[in-house]
């Protein structure tokens, strides 16, 4: 049910400063970014004690980016943004610290915004909720449309700009009962302002921030005693007159069960985690109280019940009120668990799944299980999953400290030998946003990763299976969040199955949609290829498609309309549409009908697009030279032969390139012909025309007759054939977690067994040690040893200059495109000079 995926320890392991009450704190964002923390001591001065955050990105976990928070005490909570970019941390001297990548890079961040409360500690930190809230309906996970797959709620920001643009900034919560508000202009100022939750100020040990769909903020808040009621707040934030203006309004509160229970009534003195089922649902909450020995779970509901009314006023109702009993709002305990060993950690899913009879009932049916079960560690090292509702156990992870996880059937855990010395146990604990792994750090501050069955170990047939991977790929596709955690759970065997069936349910969506995810659907059969040595070659081409499509569309963003009045269609539209009706192979008669006045560009932006234009004729020379070649093994290019829309690209950028050529003969992509009086542009457009010919109809795609294919054999005799190295090397840990067994790893140490493909390379994937390096986005050569950074997608591995070589507009705008994001909408990591 639950295996090791790996374990990340430090070379020289970190002295750690935490008081046993005070927990390390971790937190994983939608974009696959784990933050956590450790307190360094000085070794000269073993008073002086660093506070450090720690970031990794789960495909590369050895490349930690540390940072000495600056933070005076230890730090206490810490907390991702929606976009997953942006890093709250707060102290227990009531500092907060907004972080941010710099320059988009995932190992490189600053603090450039915070706010304090002096000198009271901060108990509980959110960032205000933007408004954007996905369901994800289990029932309707075998409709062909994703709107019914995954539906938008209606969800008011906790605050708004002019226009309904949600409002940034983050609040909190400090230990003696303040709630305290930061939000962030427009103009990059801050306005800030604290007030109390309620009249009588009380100490507030532990809280937790939930949001309603009104756009209002509820605290749960209890002093830490299990005697004390849990007290609940509605917080309402607003802008008056340029200032910040926070109004409170107490709501019901519960006394936890076990504290009216006769038997349990002194057995659990404190509460240790409160926590909101969702952040999105205020009306569930889950409370843990303990002692030194265990532990207690409770989960509570807040329901609309009758107020009962007394029978001397039953017959007296006012006019116009009828006999409508009054209502008001109680907190009722769902359900609660049986003794339990003492909790050190909770992790609550992220995954939106509703949680109404209907959807348990069909998620019981179907046995997808991934966002409903809730994840407690303990003292001796566990871990359990419990139904978020009903809390009966669904799963358990007997610690690595026995070097794997225990299978089911074997003895439970108490008959286990426990080894000698302290427990290691977590002391943080969080789900991803598909609630298929958890990342946990340790008391010995190593960082643990964890994967999370979608079944939680019952016996699935491979349709159900690759039904619920499918179902979490396409959530991923329309949140835009990271696909890793779903990677996890894919086996070679199942790739080709996942991308087959994925495409199809892609192209039963309505054209707006398909635009919308046209780039993303690609990366994720990208990332899927790579996972098995059969389906490399298909990922070769996926990249290719990405750089395609981009490349096509600055190409065609360049031309402008000729006359102002601009008709319906752009030159780039009407490119499209001549060339596929004209279907003559020779490229100067489909040049012909066209408007060549659209086309005409200054010299410098032509010549600096030159390498783009180059990779576009290497690429069709390759594609036809390698056409014959294809059969026996699946080669890179395969995977073109059939996609007509693709190679119908291809012909429009060559017949752009060839009017361009005419008007600055320097911008036409070189080859070296043995032959002077080689038209190697009309060659190779006759020969990619009738392979397009045979793909266009995708439906009906024909075979490549023997002229065509005798054609191709002989372009190596008549052009000297490029060596495509477009597949980026992708370098991280996906490929490796297949196995069964966990992985050890080290901070500060890259992971450099041989990869899953390298024993079966195709030579193309081949590169030499005295090979030149890429710089994959600018098809451009940086040397055997490159001087320049570099900076290295996430996900693909693709390379890339930290710093432009490129002064002119038209190369800027290509740039502008990949600033953020990889092609492929992994993030940016900065590799150093050697290894790049």
């Amino acid at each position: 049910m639950m295996e090791v995926a790996y374990v990340c320890e430090w070379e020289k392991r970190p002295k750690s400063n935490h008081c046993p009450s005070i927990p390390l704190v971790c937190a994983w964002s939608c974009r696959n970014l784990v933050a956590f923390t450790t307190d360094l001591k000085n070794e000269e001065d073993e008073k002086e004690v660093s506070h450090m955050v720690h970031i990794i990105d789960t495909e590369h976990p050895w490349d930690v980016y540390s940072i000495n928070s600056g933070h005076a005490e230890v730090i206490s909570c810490l907390d991702w943004d929606q976009s997953g970019s942006r890093l709250l941390s707060a102290d227990g001297d009531g500092q907060i610290k907004c972080w941010a990548m710099a320059d988009h890079l995932v190992n490189s961040w600053e603090s450039s915004l915070g706010s304090s409360v002096d000198g009271d500690p901060i108990v509980a930190l959110s960032w205000l909720h933007n408004g954007v809230k996905l369901a994800l309906h289990v029932e309707m996970s075998g409709s062909t449309n994703f709107g019914e797959k995954f539906s938008r709620v209606k969800f008011s920001p906790s605050l708004t700009l002019f226009g309904g643009k949600p409002m940034e900034g983050w609040l909190a919560v400090t230990v003696s009962g303040l709630v305290t508000v930061s939000l962030l202009k427009p103009n990059g100022q801050l306005l800030t302002a604290s007030e109390s939750l309620c009249r009588l100020r009380g100490r507030v040990a532990l809280a937790d921030i939930a949001f309603t769909g009104g756009g209002n903020i509820v605290v749960a808040a209890t002093d830490g005693s299990s005697s004390s009621p849990v007290q609940f707040y509605k917080v309402c934030v607003s802008v008056v007159n340029e200032k910040c203006r926070i109004d409170t309004e107490l709501l019901p509160s519960l006394f936890m069960r076990c504290t009216t229970d006769p038997v349990r009534r002194d057995k659990y003195p404190a509460v240790t985690h409160l926590k909101f089922l969702t952040r999105e649902n205020s009306e569930q909450v889950l409370l843990c109280a303990s002692s030194q020995m265990g532990s207690i779970v409770e989960c509570w509901s807040l329901r609309k019940e009758g107020l009962p009314v007394n029978n001397i006023f039953q017959h007296r109702s006012p006019v116009g009120m009828g006999e409508k009993q009054p209502m008001i709002l109680k907190w009722r305990i769902l359900s609660a668990t049986n003794d339990l060993d003492r909790v050190s950690a909770v992790a609550l899913p992220k995954l939106p799944i509703s949680i109404s009879n209907t959807d348990l009932k069909v998620a019981s049916e179907t046995k997808f299980c991934p966002g409903l079960g809730l994840a407690l560690a303990f003292h001796d090292g566990s871990i359990q999953i419990l139904h978020r509702l009903s809390l009966h156990t669904m799963g358990v992870f007997y610690g690595s400290s026995s070097g794997s996880s225990q299978r089911p059937g074997d003895e439970p855990a108490v008959k286990r030998q426990r080894a000698g010395g302290p427990t290691v146990h977590f002391k943080a604990l969080q789900f991803s946003w598909t609630s298929l792994a958890l990342a946990g750090v340790d008391n010995h501050g190593k960082l643990h990763m964890i994967r999370v069955s979608p079944s939680m170990g019952q016996m699935l047939d491979m349709n159900t299976l690759l039904r619920h991977l499918l179902f979490l790929l396409e959530y991923c596709m329309v949140t835009g969040y990271d696909w890793w955690d779903v990677l996890l759970h894919v086996q070679p065997g199942m790739v080709h199955n996942l991308v087959e069936k994925l495409h199809e349910e892609y192209m039963r969506q309505n054209q707006a949609l398909q635009q919308v995810l046209s780039t993303r659907i690609v990366a994720v059969k990208a990332s899927l290829c790579k996972l098995s040595s059969a389906t490399a070659a298909r990922a070769c081409d996926f990249h290719a498609k990405l750089l395609l499509i981009a490349i096509s569309s600055t190409l065609k963003s360049l031309l402008r309309p000729h006359v102002l009045n601009t008709p319906d269609k752009s030159p780039g539209d009407r490119l499209t549409e001549i060339c596929v009706k004209n279907t003559d192979t020779d490229i100067d008669k489909v040049m012909i009908n066209l408007k060549t006045e659209e086309f005409v560009l200054d010299g410098p932006p032509l010549q600096s697009l030159q390498q783009l234009i180059q990779w576009v004729g290497d690429f069709v020379l390759y594609l036809m030279a390698n056409l014959p070649n294809q059969g026996s093994i699946v080669r890179p290019g395969f995977g073109f032969l059939r996609d007509g829309s693709s190679l119908g690209m291809l012909r429009e950028m060559m017949v752009m390139i060839r009017i361009w050529g005419l008007l600055k003969p320097g911008c036409l992509p070189i080859y070296t012909a043995t032959s002077d009086n080689q038209d190697s542009m009309l060659l190779l457009f006759r020969l990619l025309t009738k392979l397009w010919l045979c793909s266009r109809d995708e439906s009906h795609p024909q075979e490549p007759d023997e002229p065509l294919i005798d054609e191709c054999c002989l372009l190596p005799s008549q052009l000297l054939v490029p060596t495509m190295d477009w597949l980026p090397v992708n370098d991280g840990i996906i490929c490796k977690l297949q196995g069964k067994y966990p992985l050890r790893l080290q901070f500060g140490k890259p992971y450099s067994l041989p990869g899953l493909n390298s024993a079966a390379q195709v030579e193309i994937f081949s590169r030499s040690p005295g090979s030149q390096r890429m710089d994959h986005l600018r098809c451009l050569h940086m040397g055997v040893c490159p001087t320049e950074e570099s900076k290295a997608c996430t996900r693909c591995g693709c390379v890339t200059m930290l710093r432009s070589p490129n002064k002119t507009n038209a190369m800027k705008q290509w740039e502008q495109r990949w600033i953020k994001n990889c092609l492929c909408g992994g993030l940016w990591r900065r590799i150093p000079s050697t290894l790049s």
